[in-house]
């Protein structure tokens, strides 16, 4: 399955604005997560059905549905249609082969941003498209499957730890991506370690295994590479977006998480120049191997070209060959072999060629 790229077939011909799923189906049914709450309050729970979500618009609460599941078109659009969002998010929610970008309406935000994945069974980074609904007081997130990095956040609200309980969906909605951008780093760190560990043992004795190593590792970084540096460019629009959903309190706090992102995206660049670095030192290290091999072939090539010469001469079907007559001539011509090939190996010893 491709990762670079989704397969945008289904989307051609269709009606400009209709939303089109685009990516890959991966779960069952739709559901659905609400937590509403106030600085005292909390509420939770799991709506079987989407209409029962639409009343949470006109209380003065903050509620944060997460939807699992955007592959039911008509059930997206449902939601859509109750909280009074606009058709193009519709759209942009059911295609997973969005870029991070953030898209400004009258009465709501819109952001996308990659939630990344370490599959340790198919041992590569996997993503999902996370689509977030910002508005006054709600606030919607869309996700391809269940799972995700937000349990810490899930945790705070429960528990009324930091600021989330007293703020609104602005601060809400950034503890969301914070969480986002912090796994990030952590997907850096455990493949970076991989790589500075593969480095530690590439000049010893690099194979075949190694160079393969090499170019997964810079696969994932590319990969890696695709998602972050978007999500910054996006984190930095958001961070100046001059709205009136954003609170004043909130801008240092998104400036921060630009600052991380930042540091993400160089760690990513450090990271995919030390591979770079590392193929160089594999090719050097298998090329000078090579050169060993080759010098110590031509020094044995040029000890036995003499040794042939004068087995060939005496080898010939002459009838008049005088030495051949001689009774230690057998000696001899092994004593003589044995002589050329003792200074041979003398003279590229004193030439350092050995």
């Amino acid at each position: 399955m491709a990762r670079f790229l989704k397969n945008r077939s289904a989307a051609l011909g269709q009606v400009p604005g209709e939303p089109v799923f685009i990516g890959v189906k991966k779960m069952e049914e739709v559901s659905i997560h609400v937590i509403d709450y106030t600085k005292t309050d909390l509420k939770e729970w799991d709506p079987s059905d989407i209409a029962e979500t639409a009343y949470l618009k006109d209380t003065p609460t903050i509620s944060w549905i997460n939807v699992n599941g955007v592959h039911d078109i008509e059930k997206i659009k449902a939601i859509a249609d109750g909280f009074g969002l606009h058709p193009l998010v519709t759209e942009d929610v059911v295609n997973t082969g969005q870029q991070a970008k953030m898209e400004e309406f009258d009465d709501h935000l819109f952001f996308v941003i990659k939630m990344m994945h370490y599959d340790v069974k198919k041992n590569r980074l996997l993503s999902e498209q996370l689509s977030i609904i910002l508005a006054g007081n709600f606030l919607i997130t869309f996700q391809e499957r269940p799972g995700d990095v937000f349990e810490p956040v899930r945790k705070r609200i429960r528990k009324n730890i930091g600021r989330i309980r007293n703020s609104g969906t602005d601060y809400l909605a950034y503890s969301l991506l914070d969480s986002v951008v912090d796994n990030y780093f952590f997907l850096i760190e455990r493949i970076g370690e991989q790589i500075e560990d593969l480095e530690n043992g590439l000049s010893n004795n690099p194979g075949k295994h190694t160079l393969e190593k090499i170019n997964e590792y810079k696969r994932e970084m590319n990969y890696l590479r695709k998602s972050i540096r978007p999500a910054r460019e996006f984190i930095f629009i958001l961070s100046r977006l001059e709205s009136d959903h954003i609170k004043k309190q909130t801008r240092p706090f998104l400036k921060d998480l630009l600052d991380i992102t930042s540091q993400a995206v160089e760690a990513v660049d450090t990271y995919r120049i030390m591979l770079s670095d590392q193929l160089e030192i594999y090719n050097s290290t298998i090329s000078n191997r090579l050169n060993e091999i080759m010098k110590v072939l031509t020094i044995f090539s040029a000890i036995f070209i003499p040794l042939t010469f004068i087995a060939g001469i005496y080898g010939t079907n002459f009838d008049y060959l005088p030495e051949l007559h001689f009774k230690y001539s057998y000696l001899i011509f092994w004593v003589v072999l044995l002589v050329i090939a003792g200074i041979m190996l003398r003279f590229f010893r004193r030439k350092k060629w050995l």
